[in-house]
C-alpha cells in the first residue's frame, strides 16, 4: 500500500497535483501552506557550496591498525589491533559544484575517523606539499585560481601570474603538471595529511609526524587527452567510479604509514620540516606502517552525509598535537568558521559529524538547528557548583605544545640549509620523474601556458622553470614559442 503525502509536520496532504484557487480560472490562494512549504523549501534546498573543494565524492570505512606504533602516541586509534570507523571526502579545489571531475587540479583528501575520544578530522590532499607556505596567502591563492570578476572565466594568465610571483610554489606546479595532476580515479592515488602534526606517547615524549596513505590499487593518472573528453562525456567520472566500485563490493583501500621526526631533529634538519611547501626524505625518515584504511559504505543521502559533512583540523584527539606548521594553524580556525557559516553554528550535531562513542559534554547552547542539549538540571557555565563538566588537563586533548621564541614578528619560516624554493621541484625532475614522465611534464606545461598566458607572465613563466631545472626550462619555452608561431602562421 502506497503511504499518503504529508507535510514536514506530519499533516497529511490532499493534493500532490493541483494548488488551490479561488475557482477554476482564479489566482492561487496564499492559505495554501503546502504548496508555500513545497516551494519555499525548493528555493532553500541548498547551502552555501564550499569556496574551496566544492565538488566531492564520499564514503564510509574502517581503520585497522596492523602494526605497533604506540611508542609515538596514545592516540586509541592508533593502538594495535584498534578498529575505528571514517567518513572520507575526495574533492577537486577550484572547481565549483558541476565542474569536471577531471579538471587538473589537486585532490582533497579528507578523513573524518570517529574515535572513543571525538572526532578526529585528517584533512590533506593528493599530494604532500601544497602551493603556499603562510595562510595571510591562500585567499589570493584561491582566487587566482578560481574566475576573472569581469567575464566570470577561468584564467592561465592569472594562475601562472599568481605562480611565478610565489616561487614557492614551484614544487606543487611540477607535481600538479606531472601525471599525478590528474589521478585516473580517486581509487588510484595516495591521500597524505600534507602538514606536520605532533604525536605525544604515554610517557608525554614527542614527535613530528606526518602520515601517507598510500592506494593499494596503484597509482594510475590520464593524460590530458583522457581527461578532456571525459570532462565532456561524464562530468561525475570520479564520484561515479567510486560509487559503483563500492556498490559491487570492490572496496578501495589504502595501507597507512606516519613518518616520525623526534622533536630535538627538527631544528637541525635540512629543510625545515613545518614548511608545507617542502617533503621529508623517505631515507631521512623512512615510512613506517600503521595499519589498513577501507572504504565499504556508501552514503544514504549525498546531501546529508557528504555536502554536510565538515573536516576541521581542529579536531584533534589525546596523543595528536599541532605543530609550528603555519598552514595548518591557519586552517584550525579557518575551517571550522567556515563550516558555522556554509551549515550553521550547530553543524556538529549534523549526522555525518556527530561524536558516535564520545560523551558530548560541551557548554554550546542555543543557536539555529538546534536539537540536542543538555539535561536541564546541568548548569550552562563553568565553574559551577552543581555537578556541571569541568576541564581535566588528564584527559585533554594535546593541542599546540612546543617551545617556541615568544617574540611577535612577522618573519617567514627558518630556512635551513636546503631550503629554496625551487631545490624540491628540481630533485622530483631530475630524479624521481623518468624520460617518460617528464616528456608529459613538459607537453601539459606547454598546454596549459598556450591556454592564454600572456606577456609579461609568459616571460617569468620561462624563468619559473628554467628555475625548476635548466632543461626543462629550455624545452618548455621551445615547445610554447613553436606552438605561438604555429598559430600566429
Amino acid at each position: 500500500m502506497t503511504k499518503p503525502t504529508t507535510t514536514n509536520t506530519g499533516i497529511p496532504v490532499e493534493s500532490d497535483d493541483e494548488s488551490l484557487t479561488a475557482g477554476r480560472q482564479g489566482p492561487i490562494l496564499l492559505h495554501d501552506h503546502y504548496l508555500i512549504e513545497k516551494l519555499a523549501q525548493f528555493n532553500r534546498e541548498r547551502v552555501p557550496e564550499r569556496i574551496v573543494h566544492a565538488k566531492g565524492s564520499g564514503a564510509y570505512g574502517e581503520l585497522v591498525v596492523t602494526n605497533d606504533v604506540s611508542k609515538y602516541t596514545k592516540a586509541k586509534l592508533f593502538q594495535p589491533g584498534a578498529r575505528t570507523e571514517s567518513l572520507a571526502r575526495f574533492s577537486t579545489v577550484a572547481g565549483e559544484q558541476g565542474s569536471p571531475d577531471t579538471w587538473r587540479d589537486p585532490r582533497g583528501f579528507a578523513v573524518k575517523f570517529y574515535t572513543e575520544d571525538g572526532n578526529y578530522d585528517l584533512v590533506g590532499n593528493n599530494t604532500p606539499i601544497f602551493f603556499i607556505k603562510d595562510p595571510i596567502k591562500f585567499p589570493d591563492f584561491i582566487r587566482s585560481q578560481k574566475r576573472l570578476p569581469g567575464n566570470g572565466l577561468r584564467d592561465h594568465n592569472m594562475q601562472w601570474d599568481f605562480w611565478t610571483l610565489r616561487p614557492e610554489t614551484a614544487h606543487q606546479v611540477t607535481w600538479l603538471m606531472g601525471d599525478r595532476g590528474i589521478p585516473k580515479t580517486y581509487r588510484h592515488m595516495n591521500g597524505y595529511g600534507s602538514h606536520t602534526y605532533q604525536w605525544i606517547n604515554a610517557t608525554g615524549e614527542r614527535f613530528w609526524v606526518k602520515y601517507h596513505f598510500k592506494t593499494d590499487q596503484g597509482i594510475d593518472f590520464l593524460t590530458q587527452a583522457e581527461a578532456d573528453r571525459i570532462a565532456g562525456e561524464d562530468a561525475d567520472y570520479h564520484r561515479k567510479d567510486l560509487w559503483e566500485a563500492i556498490e559491487r563490493g570492490d572496496y578501495p583501500s589504502w595501507t597507512v604509514y606516519v613518518q616520525v621526526m623526534p622533536v630535538a631533529e627538527a631544528e637541525g634538519y635540512r629543510f625545515n620540516p613545518f614548511d608545507l611547501t617542502k617533503v621529508w626524505s623517505h631515507k631521512d625518515y623512512p615510512l613506517i606502517e600503521v595499519g589498513k584504511w577501507t572504504l565499504n559504505r556508501n552514503p544514504r543521502n549525498y546531501f546529508v552525509d557528504i555536502e554536510q559533512a565538515a573536516f576541521e583540523p581542529s579536531n584533534v584527539v589525546p596523543g595528536i598535537g599541532f605543530s609550528p606548521d603555519k598552514m595548518l594553524l591557519g586552517r584550525v580556525f579557518a575551517y571550522a568558521d567556515a563550516h558555522r557559516y556554509r551549515i550553521g553554528t550547530n553543524y556538529a550535531q549534523l549526522p555525518p559529524n556527530q561524536a558516535r562513542a564520545a560523551e558530548v559534554n560541551s557548554y554550546s547552547k542555543e543557536g539555529a538547528m538546534r536539537y540536542h542539549y543538555n539535561d536541564p538540571n546541568v548548569p550552562v557555565y563553568a565553574p559551577n557548583s552543581f555537578g556541571g563538566p569541568h576541564a581535566d588537563p588528564e584527559t585533554a586533548a594535546d593541542g599546540g605544545i612546543w617551545d617556541f621564541d615568544p617574540t611577535i614578528v612577522r618573519a617567514g619560516y627558518v630556512q635551513h640549509a636546503e631550503d629554496g624554493d625551487f631545490t624540491q621541484a628540481g630533485t622530483l625532475v631530475r630524479e624521481v620523474l623518468d624520460d617518460a614522465q617528464r616528456e608529459r611534464l613538459v607537453d601539459n606545461i606547454v598546454g596549459h601556458v598556450l591556454g592564454g598566458v600572456r606577456e609579461p607572465v609568459l616571460s617569468r613563466v620561462f624563468q619559473y622553470w628554467k628555475n625548476v631545472d635548466a632543461d626543462l626550462g629550455k624545452r618548455v619555452e621551445e615547445g610554447v614559442r613553436a606552438g605561438l608561431d604555429s598559430s600566429q602562421g
